[in-house]
């Protein structure tokens, strides 16, 4: 019940405070002491030298280590915040810290407010913050529906896959996870330098993403009945067209804002030289993203986010009685 009530409250949080940019800039945000870390790792490990199957074998090193380290600092936290007075608003102070519902409503909200105000140009800039595509070439629907994607996806990876992992493992297992989804966005790419040394770290955030991936799609198909939008159409999508993705998990939670708004997402795109022929998911949806379907996708984030608050602390209620 203690985790459920701490997971309350970090959301709350979170959600009223994000992330506070003067106190990140004085002492670095903690996910960027994770990112220094993999860094190092990198560099003293991934030798571009050795045998592709010698490069794997140091990347499970790698993460090995990094998962190690991530679990003491949270026993450590878990410890000193156990033993402050008010320990539960401490720990609560912890989780909120990696939870990302308000800073990811913002970026993405930035994307339609320079669209109002500045249109393509600002708009595409703003997008480039939150997206690892080629934004140069987008119009302006494919700048709303690269927003809304990213959306969807990051709301799994932000909020509900750190809320799942400290619900299983507490501290330990949530900085353990966001360690590994860090190390996923920093070295799991297929390229030259990564294919192999980061396969470990992609392979495990795929399945450490399960479980929070299908029930992202579950909360955003459970919340578009109250965000004038479909149900029904978020779950069609989500099980027929989530295989389709080119990722195991990020496809769920896509499909899922997809359908529930009525739209078609993914499609082909480009990677800096590379282009990628992505599969349409909801493919039936208009094709044209506009402004207000940006508007909307954020406040079903919002609803999800509420109804994703209130199961947890109607859970902490039951089990309390």
């Amino acid at each position: 019940m203690s985790r459920l009530v701490v997971l309350a409250l970090g959301l709350l949080i979170d959600r009223l405070v994000g992330d506070p940019d003067e106190l990140w800039k004085k002492i670095g945000h903690p996910v960027a002491w994770i990112g220094r870390l993999i860094e190092g790792l990198d560099q003293g490990l991934n030798d571009e030298r050795k045998t592709g199957d010698e490069r794997r074998k140091r990347g499970m090193l790698a993460v090995a280590v990094l998962l190690g380290l991530a679990v003491f600092a949270g026993v450590v936290l878990n410890r000193i915040a156990a033993a402050l007075p008010l320990s539960l608003i401490v720990e609560a102070l912890l989780v909120s810290v990696f939870l990302a519902q308000k800073s990811l409503l913002e970026h993405v909200q930035a994307v339609g407010d320079a669209m109002a105000e500045g249109g393509i140009g600002p708009a595409r800039k703003a997008l480039s913050w939150i997206v690892g595509r080629d934004v140069t070439q987008l119009d302006e629907a494919g700048v709303n529906r690269a927003a809304l994607e990213s959306l969807a996806e990051n709301f799994s990876d932000g909020l509900v896959a750190p809320a799942f992992w400290y619900l299983v493992g507490g501290i330990p297992g949530l900085l353990a996870y966001k360690a590994l989804n860090t190390a996923d966005s920093m070295i799991g790419h297929k390229n030259e330098r990564y294919q192999d040394f980061g396969y470990a770290a992609a392979r495990l955030d795929d399945l450490a993403n399960y479980v929070p991936a299908r029930l992202s799609a579950l909360l955003i198909a459970a919340a578009a009945a109250f965000a004038e939008a479909s149900p029904r159409q978020a779950l069609k999508a989500a099980r027929r067209d989530a295989p389709l993705h080119r990722s195991p998990n990020a496809g769920w939670p896509e499909a899922a804002l997809a359908g529930a708004l009525g739209l078609a997402f993914g499609g082909p795109r480009r990677y800096g030289n590379d282009a990628v022929e992505g599969a349409w998911l909801n493919a039936e949806g208009r094709h044209e993203a506009t402004l207000k379907d940006l508007r909307r996708g954020l406040r079903l984030a919002d609803a999800t986010w509420l109804l994703g608050l209130a199961l947890v602390a109607i859970s902490a209620l039951l089990i309390w009685g």
